[in-house]
């Protein structure tokens, strides 16, 4: 049996592992918070992992207010990429599998086609800075890591644009989303399958991978879809904008091709309307 540490435990993907650990009798996992494991801890984390014998490290924690990095540089800078390199400098150390966590926002979308791994990164924000700093501090002292970038992660627990557009659906006042970014919603117990098979599995393709759901919408095809799957369409004051002004500048394109994490994980990935109906299903 593996013994695995997910980090984070507290946010939604974290969240979404522990509903899916049925799947994978083989793990014995562990859950960590910052009052339980203080990554930006460097004496914290050393004594965690040598008190601990842990096969893998499963990263969740995140810093991922896009707009409040922005103002928060150094924050932003010290979970995603200090604390990472921290974490995965105590992985090779104690000869223990990474697995990392990263975005779609690593790119500056003035591409027209999906993303693959060996695209050239260039973030447009500090969010998407700082998750490519944690990428490089991982690959240059932890070999064995995997790092799966992933887009637009929704789930039925924590806070995401699917919870927004419920809270607010059937509301009075007009729901005006943007139809100026592409990409793909992704479930995240969709991704959490992906962690955890990665977990389970004596693969030794490290490096990094693309997961997203099939497909690619707009916030606001995204938007219409949680309303049309919950019967609020016709209640809710749907409007579309082109210019939706926020701080953070983001990618217009950031949709990403699956093809490599699809072959070496043998995995199918459904259609990200299709994955969205399996989590209003079971509301």
């Amino acid at each position: 049996m593996k013994k695995a540490l997910v980090t984070g435990a507290n946010g939604q993907l974290a969240q979404c592992i522990r509903a899916a650990t049925s799947n994978y009798p083989e793990l014995e996992l562990s859950y960590s918070d910052k009052d339980t494991l203080n990554l930006e801890n460097e004496e914290a984390v050393r004594k965690f992992f040598e008190l601990h014998n842990f096969d893998v490290c499963i990263n969740t924690a995140a810093y991922t207010n896009v707009e409040k990095a922005e103002s928060e540089r150094d924050k932003a800078f010290e979970v995603n990429a200090s604390a990472a390199g921290r974490l995965a400098k105590h992985c090779a150390e104690t000869n223990t599998l990474l697995i990392h966590i990263s975005t779609d926002y690593v790119f500056d979308g003035k591409k027209r086609s999906p993303y693959v791994e060996t695209d050239g990164p260039n973030p447009l924000n500090v969010y998407g800075e700082s998750k490519l700093a944690g990428e490089k501090e991982i690959a240059a002292v932890c070999p064995r890591h995997f790092i799966f970038r992933t887009s637009w992660l929704y789930s039925e627990y924590g806070h995401n644009f699917l919870k927004t557009i419920q809270k607010h659906a059937g509301g009075g006042n007009p729901l005006t989303i943007t139809t100026e970014q592409t990409g793909t919603p992704t479930n995240a117990n969709d991704l959490a399958q992906l962690l955890l098979k990665c977990a389970d599995s004596n693969s030794r393709q490290y490096g990094i991978y693309h997961f997203s759901n099939a497909g690619e919408a707009t916030w606001y095809d995204f938007a219409k879809a949680i309303l049309e799957e919950t019967d609020q369409i016709k209640k809710t004051k749907l409007a579309k904008t082109e210019h939706y002004r926020t701080f953070a500048a983001r990618p217009q394109y950031s949709v990403l091709d699956t093809k490599k994490v699809r072959n070496e994980f043998d995995i199918e990935i459904i259609h990200w309307r299709d994955s969205l109906k399996t989590i209003l299903t079971n509301d």
